[in-house]
């Protein structure tokens, strides 16, 4: 039976196909993030991510920039754990009353200047919880807010698009 078994030709399907991944519009929007970066803020961007009661779509398109499909931090955009490490906050869904004391405490902990993302409908005050009993609203309702990415969820060239708005933003405040 062994004998059998090795002689026999064992064919197998490809599991996968081969593929390559090249967006052409991420890669330019990836270049001119890259130079406003190292213009704005020297090389490297840190950003702290809070959930203020999201459903979690925004923040599996931030997830999916930093996996290797995207690699969004060989343009320089870190994501950091400590409020007190970050550039810039990015706030995702809508505020609701359980987080409200905790969002503030995190704006609180960023070193100024303070730079704030909201980051999907929910966020921005147009998403379906926006007249809960249980939100606030709007992240704006909370803390200032610099830029609005909205999205349910926005796909990862709106979020490369909002980060190039917030480098105009800065500069043109002149804060950094």
């Amino acid at each position: 039976m062994k004998e059998m078994i090795y002689k026999m030709k064992i064919k197998s399907k490809k599991i996968f196909e081969e593929s390559s991944f090249y967006d052409k519009e991420f890669e330019e929007l990836g270049i001119i993030l890259k130079k406003e970066v190292n213009s704005t803020f020297g090389k490297s961007l840190a950003i702290r991510v809070v959930d203020a009661g999201s459903d979690n779509s925004p923040e599996i398109e931030l997830v999916n920039l930093t996996a290797p499909h995207y690699d969004i931090e060989r343009f320089g955009i870190t994501f950091v754990a400590s409020p007190r490490h970050a550039d810039v906050l990015i706030v995702t869904g809508p505020v609701t009353l359980n987080m409200a004391v905790a969002l503030k405490k995190t704006y609180e902990a960023i070193p100024s200047p303070k730079w704030v993302i909201s980051l999907g409908d929910d966020a921005c005050g147009q998403g379906i919880f926006k007249d809960s009993y249980a939100v606030i609203g709007s992240v704006e309702k909370v803390i200032p807010i610099d830029v609005k990415i909205p999205g349910n969820p926005p796909n990862p060239k709106e979020i490369m698009k909002g980060f190039i708005d917030l480098m105009k933003v800065i500069k043109e405040k002149k804060h950094y």
